[in-house]
């Protein structure tokens, strides 16, 4: 069975924690004698390509991060220039990744994706979201491949039942709400180790100011 893979990531594929989530999706896929094939959005010139791919092939997965509760702007234009299926047989199916620990963050984009399919002329295949995923692309490559470990998990689970089922969703998701205890914990040592991190981090990108500035706060006050 192949599969067409569209990453509806706005950064580039070098950059892209969706990517690295996509290849190990693909390997899971692939093992059991499937094919696969991915377009990156955020390379415009792959749009022709990718617009044919998903008219062509009645198996097709769309991966993407969360922004702001909702799907990239390049992914959402990109859809807005598909012209929807006239044919009935092809299934469309999201991977939704985000950084948030949290299960609830996702579930509005969610929402919204499961409206996407109709719209195309297309059968609904379920959403497998994950978050936490903010430091996937921090982490030394045997973490990585740890936390990756479970996407190729996925795929051989989609390859075998060609769908994201509620029940295997829902466990792979992670917690809904993170538990009080677990919050409270963070507040107290997380938080100010994670604002150091943040801090390091901004200033590897070339930030010399505070991250907490606000430079219009006097302005906005008057």
């Amino acid at each position: 069975m192949h599969l067409v893979i569209l990453s509806g990531a706005a950064r580039p594929q070098s950059g892209s924690n969706t990517a690295k989530i996509i290849a190990a999706f693909r390997r899971g896929y692939e093992e059991s004698g499937n094919t696969a094939e991915v377009w990156y959005l955020a390379d415009r010139e792959q749009w022709p390509g990718a617009a044919q791919a998903f008219a062509g092939h009645d198996n097709v997965l769309i991966a993407l991060p969360l922004y702001v509760e909702n799907i990239p702007g390049i992914l959402l234009e990109f859809l807005s220039g598909l012209q929807p299926k006239t044919e009935h047989g092809t299934k469309l199916a999201f991977l939704l990744q985000g950084g948030f620990p949290e299960a609830s963050q996702s579930r509005c984009c969610k929402k919204f994706l499961e409206t996407l399919p109709a719209k195309l002329g297309c059968a609904y295949g379920g959403t497998l979201i994950r978050g936490d995923m903010f430091g996937l692309g921090l982490m030394d490559e045997k973490n990585r491949q740890k936390l990756l470990a479970g996407f190729a998990d996925m795929g051989r689970h989609y390859a075998q039942t060609g769908r994201f089922d509620e029940q295997t969703v829902s466990r792979f998701a992670g917690p809904e709400y993170m538990p009080e205890k677990q919050i409270r914990m963070f507040n107290r040592f997380g938080r100010p180790v994670q604002r150091i991190f943040m801090s390091c981090m901004a200033r590897k990108m070339g930030c010399r100011e505070r991250l907490d500035a606000k430079p219009y706060g006097e302005l906005a006050g008057g």
